[in-house]
């Protein structure tokens, strides 16, 4: 019965969807994309890369900064809903080279509780935006009853 939770979240979704419309979160940045999007109970965060603070170019350092950086910068979205990495239930991680995949395990794991990991795909990509080598896009978990994300 367990796997039927995350089919239900799914089905769930589009009709709380009609409740409201969808909230969009703006990006501030230079990209046509919201950083996050609210539908129902849930939020479809767009991936995100390893800037670094400026948020114009990428941490240099190779894959174990990217990764923390780009696990920040999900932190940071989910804060604006009041939210944090414990509210993640699927991730998808695209790399640029698969063999940093224990690596990006290595800092990954270090943002959620042992046995609380989301579910998640990882695979390899033939590039990324900026030359990135990691992005991660997210859902999180965000029940309505609770207050509006802060801009």
């Amino acid at each position: 019965m367990k796997f039927l939770t995350p089919l239900a979240l799914l089905i769930a979704a589009p009709a709380q969807a009609g409740d409201k419309p969808p909230e969009f979160l703006a990006n501030g940045g230079a990209f046509p994309l919201s950083e996050a999007v609210q539908v129902g109970d849930i939020v479809y965060l767009s991936g995100q890369l390893g800037f670094d603070e400026s948020g114009r170019k990428l941490v240099s350092g190779g894959i174990g900064p990217e990764t923390k950086s780009t696990m920040d910068r999900i932190g940071t979205t989910l804060a604006k809903y009041g939210l944090d990495h414990d509210a993640l239930f699927k991730c998808t991680v695209m790399l640029t080279d698969i063999a940093d995949f224990a690596a990006f395990n290595t800092v990954y794991k270090s943002y959620f509780k042992p046995g609380r990991y989301p579910s998640r795909s990882a695979f390899q990509t033939a590039g990324l935006v900026l030359d990135a080598r990691v992005e991660v896009e997210c859902w999180a978990w965000n029940p309505q009853s609770k207050e509006e994300p802060a801009e």
